[in-house]
């Protein structure tokens, strides 16, 4: 597994990590577990490592980071990965993983009764999302890619991600190898969604126990990371799955799916939805039977982002599409876990609580 390419969730678990990275690597071991995860294959590291290396990226990397004099400055460290993240994109993909992707997404097609398959494009990054990291979220993810071209361009979207500014800044502050993380990309079968957002199995700011905090929006979570709306707020108590809060958030926006475009946009949601509770009770008990399953399992408290999707049925699973430890009450947790975007804006949303947004 070492040298390939591809490889495919199915075929991964926990011990994936350095091939295929942490988010990507999770997916499979919840996969093992019975959790209903999506379809989808990574792009390894060593593809990674394979692209930087023969468009010889290790010179750009060296060159404009020479010009850091000061981690502090904040212009500098910007320029510095402006101008990597440039290298990243204009430089040509080797044909043979040009090659494998095509395959691998015609074959994921192929598995989705799909012709070109929407898919999201994750970064997965060997070192990310550790308890003790502080790169959650600061990765790129592309929702709504269609076709082997947009996704090619959306792989090195993620892969020069690992040079975005804060991660940069990160890495020199720390005194962090900027190449002893390289990026795996998980190319992921893109779930429909008809409400997503993310549930933390302990209270995030508490750490109280007894309760699972769950955040959610109509859509995708694309218009809550981009500040356009607050999710509903939601306490379940663990023990007898009580609603112990509902707060409910006007929600003008909504993320979804244009065909027409080829993409995930946001459009206004119609006003007789706007003050509708996202969950219902038959989902939030999915909801909450997906967190409880995977905090027995790992024995550590999780945060987790779910989809419901669009044609969803009471009884069925929702789709769990990352999970990894929750990261301030969850010190012991091992490293090796995977991560998602979502859960930090989430996560900020709880802090500031519930009647603040």
């Amino acid at each position: 597994m070492s040298d390939a390419l591809i490889v495919w969730t199915n075929d991964l678990d926990d011990d994936g990590v350095e091939v295929a990275g942490s988010k990507i690597a999770r997916l499979g071991s919840l996969r093992k577990i019975g959790v209903t995860v999506p379809e989808g294959f990574a792009l390894t590291t060593g593809a990674y490592r394979m692209f930087v290396s023969e468009a010889g990226l290790h010179h750009a990397i060296e060159k404009f980071l020479g010009d850091v004099d000061d981690p502090d400055d904040f212009d500098q460290v910007e320029a510095a990965s402006e101008a990597i993240r440039r290298a990243f994109h204009s430089a040509p993909v080797p044909p043979v993983i040009s090659t494998a992707v095509e395959e691998a997404y015609e074959e994921l097609s192929d598995q989705c009764r799909d012709l070109n398959v929407p898919v999201a494009v994750r970064s997965s990054a060997t070192g990310e999302d550790g308890v003790e990291s502080s790169f959650a979220g600061q990765f790129e993810t592309v929702l709504g890619v269609s076709g082997v071209e947009d996704v090619l361009d959306a792989v090195k979207v993620c892969w020069a991600s690992l040079f975005g500014g804060r991660a940069l800044s990160y890495r020199l502050h720390h005194d962090i190898d900027h190449t002893s993380s390289p990026m795996a990309v998980g190319i992921i079968e893109l779930i429909h969604a008809r409400s997503s957002g993310v549930a933390f199995s302990i209270h995030p700011v508490s750490g109280k126990r007894d309760r699972m905090v769950i955040e959610a929006n109509w859509g995708w979570g694309e218009a809550v990371v981009q500040g356009l709306v607050t999710p509903d707020h939601i306490e379940v108590g663990k023990t007898d799955r009580r609603t112990l809060l509902y707060q409910e958030h006007t929600k003008e926006v909504v993320s979804q799916f244009d065909y027409s475009k080829g993409r995930v946009v946001e459009v206004q949601m119609p006003t007789r939805l706007r003050d509708r509770r996202v969950l219902d009770d038959d989902e939030l008990a999915a909801i909450v039977d997906a967190v409880l399953e995977i905090e027995s399992h790992y024995n550590y408290p999780v945060d987790v982002e779910w989809v419901i999707a669009r044609h969803w049925r009471a009884g069925e699973p929702v789709v769990v599409v990352q999970a990894r430890p929750e990261t301030v009450h969850a010190p012991a947790a091992p490293k090796s876990s995977a991560g998602f975007d979502i859960a930090t804006i989430a996560r900020r949303t709880v802090l500031r609580g519930p009647d603040d947004g």
